[in-house]
């Protein structure tokens, strides 16, 4: 019964954190759109670029001034649909409540540009899209259209692949170029480009770490981590060579985002251990990864 009523404030917390996430990065994402995206006409890539340029296409040509909110929300049924068959429930349902908030917010907030100047709004601009889908990958959602092609492949690849969703953007933003400009086109992949890199910095759930620990502890170490973590470990016995102490070192390979929770963990086990670590540039063969579920 205790451990039932832990469960569902465990459960209970990782709702609110999502829910509190999403709300956060629609706001963000939504001033962003109406702030240097609309003061530099860029189009920011993916299905919200898309989106935008629908609509200012229709604006343009046909005179019809059609709500972000509609395109949008109608745009990303297919890939919501995708997600939730290919992703997880929780994660697509989050990630529709985001698109949808996301779009709402984008018709009622007002223009308010902040800068003109073409390459502050597309550095800036930038940062802030990438800023935006951090918070809400941390919450377990995402922006929607492509986004659900890029967590797809990352859980499928074992690797980031933000770097492939943006060539798909470039290609996006080229055709684009075509209707309504170069110059335009060129500043949307710099703001493309910048969102990319803050999200391959700070979202660290698809990137691995090797971590090499050497304790005089093993047995309570690595009984304890593998039911922590979930992931396997491999272990070496050894002697140290400065002192001749007989040492054990435990292999493992884990999240990046999980490091620092490990690092603490194996400290209060042993805390003399001795932890190196080094980045991993992609794992092959089983690899546990927490379920976006």
């Amino acid at each position: 019964m205790v451990y039932a009523k832990s469960e569902d404030n465990k459960n209970w917390k990782k709702h609110m954190m999502s829910f509190v996430c999403v709300c956060i990065a629609s706001l963000i994402m939504s001033a962003n759109i109406k702030s240097f995206v609309r003061a530099g006409n860029l189009i920011p890539g993916g299905f919200t670029g898309l989106s935008l340029l629908i609509q200012r296409a229709s604006l343009e040509f046909l005179n019809i001034n059609l709500p972000y909110s509609m395109i949008n929300i109608l745009l990303n049924a297919g890939p919501a649909f995708i997600g939730f068959k290919l992703i997880g429930k929780k994660f697509t349902g989050y990630s529709v409540m985001m698109i949808v908030l996301n779009s709402i917010l984008v018709d009622i907030i007002p223009v308010t540009p902040i800068t003109y100047d073409p390459l502050l709004v597309s550095v800036f601009g930038g940062i802030l899209n990438g800023i935006a889908i951090v918070i809400a990958l941390h919450g377990k959602a995402s922006s929607g259209g492509t986004d659900f092609i890029a967590i797809y492949l990352s859980n499928k690849l074992k690797q980031p692949s933000w770097n492939i969703i943006f060539g798909i953007n470039v290609i996006i933003l080229i055709t684009a170029s075509l209707t309504f400009g170069f110059e335009e086109a060129m500043y949307s992949i710099i703001f493309q480009f910048v969102s990319t890199q803050v999200i391959e910095r700070f979202h660290q759930r698809d990137q691995q770490v090797t971590l090499f620990i050497i304790t005089s502890v093993p047995e309570e170490i690595e009984r304890k981590l593998m039911v922590y973590t979930h992931h396997g470990i491999t272990r070496f016995e050894g002697k140290g060579c400065y002192l001749k102490e007989d040492k054990t070192l435990l292999y493992t390979v884990v999240g990046a985002d999980e490091v620092k929770d490990v690092i603490t963990f194996v400290k209060k086990e042993d805390p003399k251990v001795f932890v190196n670590i080094v980045k991993s540039s992609g794992v092959k063969g089983n690899f546990y990864q927490e379920p976006l579920e």
